[in-house]
């Protein structure tokens, strides 16, 4: 292989090599252009409603659709996971009723916070070593991650419509460094789902409509993370004991058999919200939620979102002994609270 100015790597070799020295699980690299249909297919799920509650998609749809819209001296992006893949298979924590069930991805450090700080460095370092300007995106911004991902061949996107790959499975989480360098691309990688449909035949509420087609009204993951007011009455009881997210679709995913646990501290769960008991989180008040979740993604929910969260798991629980703290929120300032208490209350007769 020629040298150059970096020696015996091309510039997308060392970036490549830059960002698993950081601890990346995976990186690849692409163009900065969406397939052609990507654009289409948004504006058509919005145009159906099925975004649900996460109003943000039609407010950033234009700028969503086309990375150079975004930032039009963009020419190439690098893609990059950074893998939470749990100790053992989540199923094994199957929590009793009277405890709640946390997404894996909130049994940690808020993942925003770890993938955009490492992101971060690695684009300082390309600015430094490569020339060029850079700018960091996560998921908080108006970026289409997963076509953006599987473009540059960093996974497949399942019937599940998340971002598989084949060492990690469905535990990465995503950021992305745009850059206006001209940088080598990665070829795409194939879709390895086949005849499998374990996902979609796992979800609790059908909110996988088809192959890589979800309703977000009635996915359990946005609506305990999005909705800001009630919850819809008739999805209430599959909620269960589901406090925040909904791993239904992701832990039977073949895939993640090869997955190894996570190597990055801030993304290995904490034992206290592997299944914290519903009564302790019953009696958390603003400043405990706050203290006890310090520094988690369950932060982002609010005081009010959160406790809604927990009533309809109480209520979803059947044990007559949740029914005294439960009674307790029946009064709260808030009408969501108020709300929810009554409809747990009701639950637990």
């Amino acid at each position: 292989m020629p040298r150059g100015r970096w020696g015996i790597l091309s510039p997308s070799e060392a970036i490549r090599a830059r960002a698993l020295a950081l601890g990346f699980s995976a990186v690849a690299l692409t163009r900065a252009t969406l397939a052609p249909g990507v654009r289409e297919d948004l504006l058509a799920y919005l145009a159906e409603g099925r975004h649900g509650p996460m109003a943000w998609m039609a407010e950033t749809a234009e700028r969503r659709g086309d990375p150079r819209v975004l930032w039009p001296e963009a020419v190439s992006v690098v893609t990059l996971g950074l893998s939470y893949a749990p100790a053992r298979d989540p199923r094994h924590d199957a929590p009793s009723p009277s405890h709640a069930s946390l997404s894996v991805h909130a049994r940690h450090r808020d993942y925003h916070d770890v993938a955009k700080g490492r992101a971060k460095l690695l684009a300082q370092w390309m600015g430094a070593k490569l020339g060029g300007a850079v700018k960091v995106f996560v998921d908080t911004a108006p970026v289409m991650e997963k076509p953006l991902a599987r473009a540059a061949g960093l996974g497949w996107v399942g019937k599940n419509t998340v971002l598989i790959h084949p060492v990690h499975g469905t535990w990465l989480v995503l950021a992305e460094v745009f850059t206006t360098l001209a940088l080598d691309p990665d070829p795409p990688m194939a879709d390895r789902c086949g005849t499998c449909r374990r996902c979609l035949d796992a979800c609790p509420t059908g909110a996988l409509t088809a192959p890589g087609r979800m309703d977000a009204r009635r996915c359990l993951a946005c609506l305990t993370l999005e909705t800001p007011g009630p919850l819809p009455e008739a999805l209430r009881p599959a909620l269960g004991n589901r406090i925040y997210g909904c791993d239904a679709c992701l832990v039977v995913c073949p895939w993640n058999r090869f997955a190894p646990p996570t190597t990055e501290p801030a993304l290995t769960a904490r034992p206290d919200l592997c299944a914290p008991p519903l009564a302790a989180l019953l009696a958390l008040d603003d400043a405990g939620f706050r203290a006890f979740f310090r520094g988690s993604g369950m932060r982002r929910l609010g005081h009010a979102r959160f406790l809604r969260n927990v009533l309809m798991a109480a209520g979803n629980s059947a044990d007559p002994g949740l029914r005294p703290a439960v009674a307790a929120l029946a009064d709260h300032p808030d009408a969501l609270v108020r709300d929810a208490a009554a409809w747990a209350l009701a639950r637990l007769g």
